[in-house]
């Protein structure tokens, strides 16, 4: 199901121009750009599976000066690298937890104390693309008609 919403986000973003890929049409949300969108859904995947679980480095763009920057630099980026990106991270990801009991508990504990399971951040991760893959149809729809699943 994660490799589903992730083929989801990658499909709104098929035959998508550059201005499409960088344009904010929502005044109340000037970050919210298909690039922005798909770059976050990489870096999110990183920190929760990477930094998270793992309890290996954050190497987000995120600083607390620019706490979103992953959704800038998805507005700027060609939109080729960032779909490269998230594919390369979705490799890693899968690469990482290929064999892992979905109980096994992560290494950085919530802000609560508590170690979620595998499944908890799996299941996080599918929603959070699956929430996120709904802006991007909004905004794909906003730039070009487009729609679909």
């Amino acid at each position: 199901l994660l490799q589903y919403t992730r083929d989801t986000a990658a499909e709104k973003c098929r035959g998508l121009d550059a201005a499409g890929a960088s344009a904010a049409p929502l005044p109340g949300s000037p970050a919210m750009t298909i690039g922005g969108v798909v770059n976050h859904l990489r870096w999110v995947e990183h920190s929760w599976i990477e930094a998270r679980f793992v309890g290996g480095p954050d190497l987000g763009p995120w600083t607390d000066e620019s706490p979103d920057q992953e959704f800038a630099d998805g507005a700027t980026l060609p939109l080729a690298d960032v779909l490269a990106g998230y594919v390369e991270q979705a490799r890693r990801t899968d690469a990482l937890v290929r064999g892992l009991d979905l109980d096994a508990r992560s290494v950085v504990a919530l802000r609560s104390g508590e170690r979620p399971t595998l499944r908890w951040v799996l299941l996080h991760l599918i929603e959070e693309n699956a929430r996120h893959n709904g802006h991007l149809d909004l905004l794909r729809e906003l730039h070009d008609g487009t729609t679909g699943d």
